[in-house]
This record gives C-alpha cells, structure tokens and sequence, in this order.
C-alpha cells in the first residue's frame, strides 16, 4: 500500500481528498502547514506528498523547495492552488512540483493524477521499473534503477524529467510537439502545454553545459522540441545492453 501525505489547512478540503485517496487503496497521513509537513515527511517517507500552495507560515512552495533539497531521488509532489494566474503553477513546476491542480477540483481527478504519477516514477507493485538503459553525449539513463548520470556525476532528476528525457532520447532528431509529449510522458490527453515547457527549461538546466545556448534539448518552432546529439565524436544514442 502506497502511503500519501496530505498537506492542507483547510480541513473540509483535506478530509475529502483523504477520503478520496483513502478509497482508492493509499494509506494517508494530513499536515496542516509546512513545518507539520517537513517533519511528517522526514518521519514516515510518503511515496506522494499532494500540497497546498497556500499555507499559514511556511507556504507550498518553499515547502517543495525543502523537499527538494539534497535529495538525489525527491518525493514526487502534486500541488494544489486556488489561484487561477498561470505564473502561480508555472513557479510551482519550477520549484519541482511534478503536478498541480487547480481548484476547485474534482477529488476523483486528483486521484487519477496521483495514479499517474506513481506509475510513471515505477512505484506500483504491478507496474515494475523496467527497460533498457540509454546513453548519448555523455548521458547515462537506467530506467530500472531511475538512475541519471552525465559524465560521471549524478543528475537530481524529479520523475517528470526523467520520463521525458528519457522519452526524447528515444527518440533521437525527432521533432516531437508538446501535444504529444504531454499524452506519451504524462499520459494526459488534455492538460496546459505549459506543464511541458517548465519541464524542458528545468531539465535543460541541469544537462546543457549552457542552458541559454542549448546543444541537447532543441527547440523546434511551431512543433516541439528535438534531442540531438552532438557531431563532436559524442555516440549516438543506443540501449545499453547492445541492442
């Protein structure tokens, strides 16, 4: 059983969404601001925290931010926000939220979105981690173990940013659109394209050497983005176990 922690001051709202979770089959635990948050996290290790942006004291966002801080495999986090300004949500992605919904929601959706992201980052018993590693320009991918590394050194990935590297390094000088990526790394048939462009800023930002100039992550305009690989003696991209 998969444990979530709920991070909410508003205790109607909070009731539900355990309720909710708690039908579903996850094991929950509620905080009712950011510090009650941090310790219960560090206490009982949830495999989700779902979080509210705004809390009395300490707000989501910083409290994501400490989550986040010197921990090479974070939780993954699915933020709440009442408010309707894009830049809010967008600062949530940045700070390394992996979802957000807005409210007023659908309780059901929320624990559709939590599904989803467990399965993507493999934490379902009948869902195991799996496929071949890949490596290209110095990057080395290993779905199994959720393990990212370039030259050497070892890449803080959320679970959203390896799923789509790992998806465009599949995919190697394919111009793929946000439309599509969206549908095959988040799995959403509908949802804000700029979920995915956070996603390439944050994950250029920790593989290009320099993300104002990137080599890697292109953008292809009016389409998407595409990954390159360099022509500098860099191999191309192949599965690791030779296939």
């Amino acid at each position: 059983m998969h444990s979530i922690l709920v991070v909410d001051d508003d205790p109607t709202v909070a009731e539900v969404v355990t309720g909710y979770l708690e039908r579903a089959g996850f094991a929950v635990d509620r905080a009712a601001d950011g510090l009650q948050a941090l310790r219960l996290a560090a206490e009982r290790k949830p495999d989700l925290v779902v979080l509210d942006l705004m809390l009395p004291g300490m707000d989501g966002l910083e409290v994501c931010r400490r989550l986040r801080a010197d921990d090479p495999a974070p939780v993954p986090v699915i933020m709440l926000t009442a408010r309707g300004d894009e830049d809010d949500r967008i600062l949530g992605l940045e700070r390394g939220a992996d979802d957000y919904v807005t409210k007023p929601f659908s309780p059901r959706e929320l624990v559709l979105r939590v599904e989803s992201v467990l399965r993507r980052g493999g934490a379902s018993p009948a869902q195991p981690r799996s496929g071949p590693r890949l490596e290209a320009a110095g990057i080395a991918l290993d779905p199994a173990a959720r393990r990212a590394v370039k030259d050497g050194q070892e890449l803080g990935l959320t679970l959203r940013e390896f799923d789509l590297l790992a998806h465009l390094m599949r995919h190697p000088g394919e111009a793929i659109g946000r439309e599509r990526l969206m549908q095959e790394v988040w799995g959403w048939e509908f949802g804000d394209l700029s979920t995915v462009t956070v996603h390439v800023r944050r994950l250029r930002a920790k593989i290009e050497s320099d993300p104002a100039r990137p080599r890697l992550i292109q953008t292809v305009w009016g389409v998407g983005y595409r990954f390159d690989v360099p022509s500098n003696g860099a191999a191309p991209v192949h599965d690791g176990d030779g296939s």
